[in-house]
């Protein structure tokens, strides 16, 4: 087991399923799939072949990450419910990371990060802010950050979640918005006997 603690990152978040493996500074092995829709399917196997890449086992990690949002609203359930149950089976903790922080990963000076939303909307925040919907596009006095490719995302979460691995909170979905779905108007139909 190596002595730095082993991190395998994952993320479907966006229009991707990506994870990467961390073990102190470097990446042992990472793989990120372009698809709109198939993360639930792609998910594990994806995770397998990345542990199995770079020569390691479940056993051998030492935390999960998992990217929280904001973005596809069923995505990020999958990821998140994934992480837990990974996390409860292999009795390691499980860290929740934000695209905005994994956007932010090593960034330095005043800026903010945003994630595409629905409707030529962003969601922005500042480091250390409160997350919230903007019209697109963004006119701040400071730069403005967008989320970088799937690899490089993962792998920023991984690192950010091995700075946090102290926490004990579980991941959770970060919504800023509700979902667009709802409950229909026409009332139910009537079951005959």
């Amino acid at each position: 087991m190596p002595s730095e603690p082993l991190v395998l990152g994952f993320d479907t978040s966006a229009a991707h399923c990506a994870a990467a493996l961390l073990c102190g500074d470097q990446i042992l092995a990472s793989h990120a799939l372009d698809m709109g829709r198939g993360q639930a399917e792609h998910l594990m196997p994806l995770l397998e072949k990345t542990l199995s890449d770079a020569g390691h086992l479940w056993g051998d990690l030492d935390a999960i990450a998992v990217g929280v949002g904001p973005g596809n609203f069923t995505g990020i359930r999958i990821s998140v419910s994934a992480a837990r149950g990974l996390a409860l089976a292999l009795e390691i903790p499980a860290i929740g990371v934000s695209t905005f922080d994994a956007t932010s990963f090593g960034q330095a000076g005043s800026h903010v990060s945003t994630v595409p939303a629905p409707r030529d909307q962003v969601y922005a925040c500042e480091p250390g802010g409160t997350p919230r919907l903007e019209v697109a596009p963004l006119t701040p006095e400071v730069t403005v950050l967008t989320p970088p490719a799937a690899p490089q995302l993962v792998a920023n979460i991984a690192r950010v979640a091995q700075d946090r691995m102290d926490t004990s909170d579980r991941p959770a979905p970060l919504y800023i918005k509700a979902a667009d779905a709802a409950p229909p108007r026409d009332p139910a139909p009537t079951i005959l006997p």
